[in-house]
């Protein structure tokens, strides 16, 4: 009996197989819009859709005050679409591929890191209603703070993937993983400040818990994230004096230099990669018995 592959070996063993991760990648595109009349077009619909929605709840219905709020959303609901759509599909990955798991060897994770790879090409896809809606309000990115938008996504990934591969694991034995993930991102997707200021929360935080109360708000890696993307994309206004010195003021996002951001998700990543090597270690011990379970 081979010993099974540590971590390391494991992720050698992907980069290995990286042409069969962009074949299965294009695969994902491919099935998942096959016989559409509109095809891709669909990726765009769904920010769209939500724009719609939350523009006319939260601007309309609820008076949210936040100059530009579908640009404000639409910064937030990219990074939220990305998790979303790559945990999702890569929980149901394995289970979704049986016919591919039970007749031929490879790395098995690279059928969940195909459906993250899909779900980033439709994050860029659907990048371009953001960028249709930086046009018509003329408003522009902090430049500055790209860098910092680049290190958010690749915490996001590796996050992302963490999880999509321990849960697609769990997911062969326990096929009520998926279902029970639905609940869970549904109410991730409230917690994680994509519709509201963060400012909400950071006060209420700091208020209980004193200054460290933002780093309650840091035990979500997800919502690191969404401020970081908002920060870079939706760009606002640093709050002036007058709005400061009022003690019912409620930021839109952290009143803080990028340092404070590259520190939290400098944090964020180093968690992730060690929950993906805890994801890989499980995966390797359960996986043996796939063929069997599917």
């Amino acid at each position: 009996v081979s010993r099974r592959p540590n971590p390391s070996q494991r992720i050698n063993h992907l980069w290995q197989y990286r042409e069969l991760v962009g074949n299965l990648t294009r695969k994902e595109l491919k099935v998942k819009y096959k016989n559409s009349i509109l095809g891709f077009v669909w990726s765009l619909l769904n920010p769209l859709m939500y724009l719609v929605v939350f523009s006319i709840v939260f601007g309309a219905i609820l008076n949210v005050k936040i100059p530009y709020y579908g640009v404000f959303f639409l910064s937030g609901l990219l990074a939220w679409n990305l998790f979303n759509t790559g945990v999702s599909a890569g929980t149901s990955a394995i289970v979704m591929n049986a016919q591919l798991v039970t007749k031929v060897w490879f790395p098995r994770e690279a059928l969940v890191l195909a459906s993250i790879f899909a779900a980033l090409v439709h994050f860029f896809l659907q990048s371009l209603v953001l960028i249709g809606a930086l046009l018509v309000f003329q408003r522009s990115p902090d430049w500055e703070f790209l860098p910092i938008f680049i290190l958010a996504l690749v915490v996001l990934l590796i996050f992302c993937a963490s999880l999509a591969i321990a849960l697609s694991a769990v997911n062969v034995y326990l096929r009520d993983t998926q279902h029970l993930l639905e609940v869970v991102l549904l109410a991730w997707f409230w917690l994680s400040a994509v519709a509201y200021q963060y400012g909400m929360v950071a006060n209420r935080l700091v208020d209980k818990w004193g200054p460290r109360g933002e780093w309650v708000a840091a035990l979500n890696p997800v919502l690191t994230v969404v401020i970081t993307f908002q920060r870079t994309l939706y760009n606002p206004a640093p709050p002036t004096a007058e709005q400061t010195a009022d003690p019912n003021f409620v930021p839109v996002l952290p009143p803080h230099d990028a340092g404070w951001y590259v520190t939290h998700l400098l944090v964020t990543g180093a968690v992730s990669l060690v929950l993906l090597f805890g994801a890989l270690m499980l995966f390797s011990r359960l996986e043996d018995n796939f063929a069997e379970e599917i």
